[in-house]
């Protein structure tokens, strides 16, 4: 599918700033997360995105010494795998809702990669891992990239929506996102944990790139914590935010809807594709079309060498 046949004009979106708790057991999580989803399907929510890193809650349910070890934790973290997978399988189809769970450290080829699970409303599912680390990711918890960029249909009432999901990080480099928008995505996922409104704003502004290089929208779902009992997500901050390129019908400030900072809950949006595919076609710019023009007149790169050899002080 790489025009507009088929595919949905209207989504409405669920985009969570979700609060990390201390949980008593497995049934407490799965109480939560059924609330959660039930929330946003009883709103009408079609595609519902938690954060990055959202089940790390469940390292409570660990032995204390492991809750401090982040290399300790991610073997011991694998015991709830299968349910954790079962659990989002059987919401989306209770609730008819495609989700994209909170990315969860999974052990995969000898390594650890930190992975999004992905779920269609028939509870058929696929995944994206996080492809490139941050320091901490990569030199404290020895969490390795994945390979690859994937594109999902999530069918909808009227057609089907094509989207990307960027974890975090990689919504700082504009090759991912266009690869997933180049095969067809409309919307860019970008589940986060920022431990400072710094890292917030760095994930922020990649994803406000990623919109306007794509002329698509750009879900910002980010994790909330204030839990001092684990360092792997003991201080979490953000606001819940959609963005879209400022064009034409869409708002000035690149800004579609966004709740307050750590301020938790659902930002539930409908988001009409007809306007960003107006924009594409007909903006007062046009960056998806120029895409390709603005590569090739780049490189390489010249040099120029401004004035002449500095005089001595």
């Amino acid at each position: 599918m790489t025009g507009h046949e088929g595919s949905v004009e209207r989504v409405r979106v669920a985009v969570a700033a979700y609060p990390v708790d201390f949980l008593a057991d497995w049934a407490a999580f799965e109480a939560k997360l059924t609330r959660w989803v039930a929330d946003a399907a009883g709103q009408g929510a079609q595609l519902l995105v938690f954060p990055e890193y959202a089940p790390l809650e469940l390292v409570s349910l660990l032995p204390t010494e492991l809750h401090h070890d982040v290399i300790g934790m991610r073997p011991a973290l694998q015991a709830f795998v299968p349910e954790f997978v079962a659990l989002h399988a059987r919401l989306a189809r209770e609730y008819g809702v495609g989700i994209v769970a909170g990315s969860y450290p999974v052990a995969h080829a000898g390594a650890f990669v930190n992975r999004a699970f992905v779920f269609g409303p028939d509870g058929s599912q696929g995944h994206q891992d996080k492809l490139l680390m941050t320091r901490f990711e990569a030199e404290e918890w020895d969490v390795a990239p994945g390979e690859g960029v994937q594109v999902f249909d999530l069918p909808l009432p009227g057609g089907t929506l094509r989207f990307g999901v960027a974890i975090c990080y990689d919504s700082e480099f504009p090759g991912l996102a266009r690869a997933q928008a180049e095969a067809g995505a409309e919307l860019l996922v970008v589940p986060s944990f920022t431990g400072s409104r710094a890292g917030f704003t760095r994930v922020r502004v990649g994803s406000m790139a990623r919109a306007l290089e794509n002329q698509l929208y750009a879900l910002h779902a980010p994790l909330i914590a204030d839990a001092p009992w684990t360092y792997a997500v003991e201080d979490a901050h953000g606001a819940a935010t959609i963005y879209a390129p400022s064009d034409n019908g869409l708002p000035e400030d690149g800004i579609v809807a966004q709740l307050g900072w750590n301020e938790p809950g659902w930002l539930v949006t409908d988001l009409d594709l007809t306007l960003t595919r107006h924009v594409r076609a007909d903006g007062h710019v046009l960056n998806w079309r120029d895409r390709h023009v603005g590569v090739s007149r780049a490189v390489p790169a010249g040099v120029v060498t401004l004035g002449g050899t500095p005089e001595p002080a």
